[in-house]
């Protein structure tokens, strides 16, 4: 670690969880980055990188963590150490309004596209048996279903809701589970795992958590839906 900083990755293209703001990034994986820096007495710095890299960037040791909306998977815990969840989401389908495409059965042998490095790639493989068309973000992959291109979008309920609150002509369908979204960290760094873990429950326990989520989603995404 840089001498008194906390250096944390995002990709800025994932609406609002990390997004561009004129040159530094804002939204809510970036609050919380800068919440956890807070709680560890340390500087906040953020690195924009492609979210396809990040995880083999917190592995390369090129920042200090990744707090850019990583489920928790067992490939990705192959490679890196998981913080216990700062939120919880879920992937769910997207269309275009009025398609005959609903539930994850209608996704047999359609073209779906996903981020590309995202969870969501196998999903979208299950259930439609062939390999999804890849984009660099989420927010582009929308974009490209609202314009006519493919047969639906798999990404994060949060993710689709924010577009389609900004007018985006698609329309939600089945959710399809839900998943635990942690800060990856090297798994040479033990400590700073236990020290973000410690962030994260003091940030749950004084509300902070909860507020951040409430200013984006205007709901408490950071406590688990049963």
């Amino acid at each position: 670690m840089e001498d008194g900083k906390f250096v944390f990755a995002a990709s800025g293209e994932f609406h609002p969880f990390s997004y561009m703001d004129g040159n530094e990034m804002s939204g809510f994986d970036i609050d919380v980055g800068n919440a956890i820096s807070d709680k560890l007495g340390l500087e906040p710095v953020q690195k924009k990188y492609k979210f396809a890299g990040i995880v083999e960037g917190v592995k390369a040791g090129k920042f200090d963590a990744a707090v850019a909306s990583h489920t928790i998977n067992e490939e990705r815990k192959k490679h890196v150490l998981f913080s216990k969840p700062y939120y919880y989401s879920g992937p769910q389908i997207f269309t275009r309004p009025g398609a005959d495409l609903q539930s994850a059965d209608d996704l047999k042998d359609k073209e779906i596209a996903v981020s590309k490095g995202s969870s969501y790639a196998d999903i979208a493989k299950e259930h439609s048996g062939q390999e999804p068309k890849y984009y660099d973000s989420d927010v582009v992959a929308l974009e490209a279903l609202a314009n006519g291109k493919h047969d639906a979008v798999v990404t994060d309920f949060a993710t689709g809701a924010d577009a389609m609150k900004k007018k985006l002509k698609i329309e939600a369908q089945e959710r399809l589970g839900q998943s635990e979204q942690a800060i990856a960290v090297s798994k040479e760094n033990k400590q700073l795992i236990e020290e973000i873990n410690d962030a994260i429950d003091a940030l749950k326990k004084d509300g902070t958590l909860r507020q951040i989520s409430e200013k984006y989603f205007d709901e408490d995404i950071t406590v688990k839906q049963d």
